[in-house]
């Protein structure tokens, strides 16, 4: 699997490094304004391979009662958002890893529920900014192994680990993030028993499939040219950001949790890899992370790779002991 993966990505690195290019791109977006960017080298966004929303990201979907979903194993990751005066929801990364983002709308707050697969990245975003709401689809492009979103009101370009804009009239806007978590299945309906759960899409995928089988346990990202992070750490490490930390998540397990920097983080068993089995049930168990405050109160925060924190912070603390 790795062999494969590092053959494709070369294939894939030299198809993109061919046309890092605006000139190219304007084909495909006539309406993004590539005279406005806070992208220093083109060559650093390159295709993942499907073009402008080959990955179909989904608005408005349905929801069902997490009582009445027999597909769905409990090992199975899911993105919780719970905002007060809302019944709390359960996005299925089986759904999110063949769609990328989902945009909803709870409690009369509209959201973007992302996950980028390539760097393990699950964020919960709102998406309303000064000038109205936005609604985000997956462009193809990435940055740093990153998933490249775009907005449809204006086709600015959006980095997804960072939630600010890239490319476009929007550029340097950023998106607020709200607290949202991964877990099991099981732990959702547990806390959760009149939660909803995302319904499948009506979309012809394999639902349920992990078509990143072994990602996770590669020792290369995916189409990435960046270097590799400090301390030893390997790439595809599991961290948990918060803010401008990062803590690996080997460190929180092998303590039984960390509370320090003002930030309490735990872990519990439970919840199964998206990126390692092909089929996602059967991942193995990394665990589920809850970030609170010293009040108790939930943060935004990320559990990405390793590597995608040191791309896009490479003046970041890492919380190693």
């Amino acid at each position: 699997m790795t062999r494969l993966l590092s053959l494709l990505s070369t294939l894939f690195l030299i198809a993109g490094l061919a046309h890092a290019d605006p000139g190219f791109w304007r084909n495909e977006w006539p309406d993004t304004n590539f005279n406005k960017t806070s992208v220093n080298n083109w060559d650093e966004i390159m295709s993942g391979g499907p073009p402008k929303d080959g990955i179909p990201a989904l608005s408005k979907p349905e929801f069902r009662k997490v009582k009445s979903e027999r597909r769905i194993s409990g090992t199975e990751p899911v993105i919780t958002v719970e905002i007060n005066g809302a019944t709390p929801r359960a996005y299925p990364l089986r759904y999110l890893t063949w769609h990328e983002i989902v945009n909803d709308s709870i409690g009369g707050i509209p959201i973007a529920v992302t996950f980028c697969p390539l760097c393990n990245s699950g964020i919960t975003f709102d998406r309303r900014i000064a000038r109205g709401t936005l609604t985000f689809g997956v462009s193809g492009k990435l940055r740093n192994s990153d998933m490249v979103m775009f907005d449809r009101e204006t086709q600015s370009w959006w980095q997804q680990a960072i939630g600010e804009a890239i490319v476009g009239d929007l550029t340097g806007t950023r998106l607020k993030a709200l607290p949202s978590w991964m877990e099991s299945f099981a732990q959702f309906k547990s806390r959760n028993p009149q939660g909803l759960v995302m319904d499948e899409p009506d979309y012809n995928r394999s639902y349920g499939r992990n078509p990143y089988a072994g990602y996770d346990s590669s020792s290369r990202p995916f189409l990435y040219t960046g270097g590799n992070p400090p301390h030893g750490i390997p790439p595809l490490e599991r961290v948990v950001r918060v803010g401008d930390r990062a803590w690996p998540l080997t460190r929180i397990r092998a303590e039984g949790g960390v509370r320090e920097a003002g930030v309490n983080i735990t872990w519990e068993k439970g919840q199964a890899s998206a990126l390692d089995h092909a089929t996602i049930a059967k991942g193995r168990d990394v665990g589920t992370v809850r970030v609170r405050d010293g009040q108790g109160r939930d943060l935004a925060h990320d559990v990405m790779f390793a590597f995608a924190f040191h791309a896009f912070w490479p003046k970041g603390r890492w919380m190693i002991r």
